[in-house]
């Protein structure tokens, strides 16, 4: 588990050390995936965001320029909705009567952490507030629908850590796991004697620092306290355990990290949870980015997305969950001088499908050479105040920052009509 934002790990281990010399009484375990199941809502709603770090090439994806000085070597092909993608997507091609290209994004920040955090928030970063990201924000929205019994916490980030909750504060923190199922400082070896022990003397420790007035801190860390030990004495460990499916069910998904990842995903909606994000890095292809995308990124990509988007729909779940496929930005329509390309914000691709949205379509469109949108632009707010919509979470909704600020859901974005027409 990562150690969530606000508490460091030095803190955590210092508390850890220092319960060894107390007793604890015997603490309850936590519920079952079963018994949690009979007290969640039919219509429970959740989201996936399958993050791909260092900026994808869109222009090479989602909107070919065949022909043009710009468009690469690839080909588009036809797909089982209304938009063609790249030939090195043939898995994905059956799936995009569920998922709908937004074609005409626009936005502004081309430097990595900048664009990941606006990707992630809707903000721009500023000094003066940390926003939080869309996982914390809709994993609080979603919240209360999941009824009693769900340990496992409301956002899980899966093979790399996501942006933090911001003003939110630490509950809403993403808890990272790796994709083969591990939890670090979960699975830690213990009896359940010493564990009991060492978790019941920490909670003592917190207490003592909430007695004393030192802020929500102490607070928030009680109550991480006790979440990580519901799970780590928790039959829902198990959720996390992809290595159980079935071997065919396993093989359709690869043998990749992206791939158990987005396994996990799937596992962890039927769980309850909220908000997972898997994470894809590895698209920062300033040289030979065609031979990089059509040898390893685009193959693991598409199987993977394409064997997730088939399960949820085949088990009912596509209608409830919301998918949003996206990076911080784009590559350059320009191919420069080491067979690359650079970073472009000004026009590029956003993927969405699920939770009630419109599958099949292409949503705007760029020029013949991709350099710049010719319909109406969207940015990070629009996409996430759509996907808000879908997930039945009102845009008045209105958050406030440690500054008393009032901070509306999504920043004002606006929702894209095409999706839900």
């Amino acid at each position: 588990m990562k150690i969530p934002q606000g508490m460091s790990r030095r803190h955590f281990m210092r508390h850890m050390a220092a319960a060894t010399a107390f007793t604890a009484p015997a603490l309850s375990l936590g519920h079952s995936l079963r018994t949690h199941a009979a007290t969640l809502k039919s219509n429970r709603k959740s989201a996936i965001m399958l993050w791909m770090g260092g900026g994808p090439s869109t222009i090479d994806i989602w909107d070919l320029k065949p022909g043009a000085a710009t468009g690469g070597p690839f080909r588009p092909i036809a797909t089982s909705g209304n938009a063609q993608i790249c030939e090195h997507m043939p898995l994905m091609a059956k799936q995009m009567h569920n998922m709908a290209i937004i074609r005409s994004m626009s936005t502004r920040e081309a430097d990595h952490n900048r664009g990941r955090y606006y990707m992630h928030t809707g903000y721009v970063p500023n000094p003066n507030v940390e926003h939080p990201s869309y996982g914390a924000v809709l994993s609080h929205e979603l919240m209360d629908q999941r009824g009693g019994g769900l340990e496992i916490p409301p956002f899980v980030s899966v093979g790399g850590g996501s942006v933090g909750p911001g003003f939110l504060g630490m509950a809403w923190a993403p808890f990272t796991v790796s994709s083969n199922g591990q939890v670090r400082n979960l699975e830690m070896g213990l009896d359940d004697s010493r564990l009991m022990q060492r978790m019941y003397a920490l909670d003592l420790i917190e207490k003592g620092f909430i007695s004393q007035n030192r802020g929500a801190a102490a607070g928030d860390h009680q109550d991480i306290l006790k979440k990580t030990l519901n799970l780590m004495t928790s039959e829902q460990m198990a959720a996390f355990k992809v290595a159980t499916e079935p071997e065919p069910v396993k093989e359709r998904y690869g043998n990749t990290n992206f791939g158990r990842g987005c396994l996990m995903a799937r596992r962890l909606v039927e769980a309850g949870v909220p908000f997972i994000e898997v994470d894809l890095g590895g698209w920062d292809n300033h040289q030979n980015i065609h031979t990089t995308l059509a040898d390893t990124k685009l193959p693991e990509l598409d199987q993977a997305m394409s064997a997730l988007v088939e399960d949820l729909e085949q088990r009912g779940l596509l209608q409830d969950t919301a998918i949003i496929w996206m990076g911080e930005f784009s590559r350059t329509p320009r191919i420069n001088g080491n067979a690359g390309r650079d970073h472009w914000a000004r026009a590029w691709s956003v993927v969405v499908g699920g939770g009630g949205m419109n599958g099949g379509i292409a949503v705007g469109e760029t020029n013949s050479e991709g350099t710049r949108v010719e319909t109406e632009p969207y940015t990070s707010q629009d996409v996430m105040a759509s996907v808000c919509k879908a997930l039945g979470i009102s845009l008045e909704t209105t958050f406030t920052s440690k500054s008393g600020r009032p901070m509306k859901i999504a920043n004002s974005g606006k929702v894209i009509r095409e999706l839900f027409a």
